[in-house]
């Protein structure tokens, strides 16, 4: 088996481009919400969808507490959510602080100003050793005020992650 060529797998990632989403939770009283990039539609029947979370977020560590979960589809114009989710750490300060924020039954924050999302309800969780944790969901509603171009990660090159990979945490 040969080494993984890290300049061809970026430039093989970089042509995929994927949008960007918030995905926002909810346990014992406390919430958090993180950016994420890698996200995906996992079945069709029923609806399926997995998120995966950096170890290295506090969200993940909430997460891993958290029955549900939503998903905000960023729209072009989302830079400064992408910027807020994505570049500051949970457990430092409060994301939705300047934002308004609705809290649906479960108590998962919703963004007012993020139509488009999912609700979904947790599955199973896959630690396969890597930086980021696999969460598998039950797609419980969708929501979508219709067509709409998406932020995508080449939009957000810019931003300063809150945390690098490498702070991710030994055990939750």
């Amino acid at each position: 088996m040969t080494a993984v060529d890290d300049e061809a797998f970026s430039c093989l990632m970089d042509s995929v481009d994927p949008p960007l989403v918030v995905v926002t939770t909810a346990a014992d009283g406390e919430r958090g919400g993180c950016l994420v990039g890698f996200h995906a539609q996992s079945s069709i029947d029923s609806e399926h969808y997995s998120v995966w979370l950096s170890k290295a977020n506090h969200t993940y560590r909430l997460g891993l507490r958290a029955q549900r979960f939503a998903v905000h589809f960023l729209t072009a114009q989302d830079l400064s959510l992408a910027e807020t989710f994505g570049t500051r750490c949970g457990a430092e300060t409060d994301k939705f602080a300047d934002l308004t924020v609705d809290i649906d039954e479960h108590g998962v924050p919703l963004l007012r100003d993020c139509p488009n999302r999912l609700l979904l309800e947790r599955i199973a969780v896959l630690d396969d050793g890597g930086d980021h944790v696999c969460l598998t969901t039950r797609v419980v509603s969708a929501v979508s005020s219709g067509p709409f171009t998406p932020l995508r990660v080449s939009d957000a090159d810019g931003l300063e992650p809150g945390h690098a990979a490498e702070e991710r945490a030994v055990a939750p």
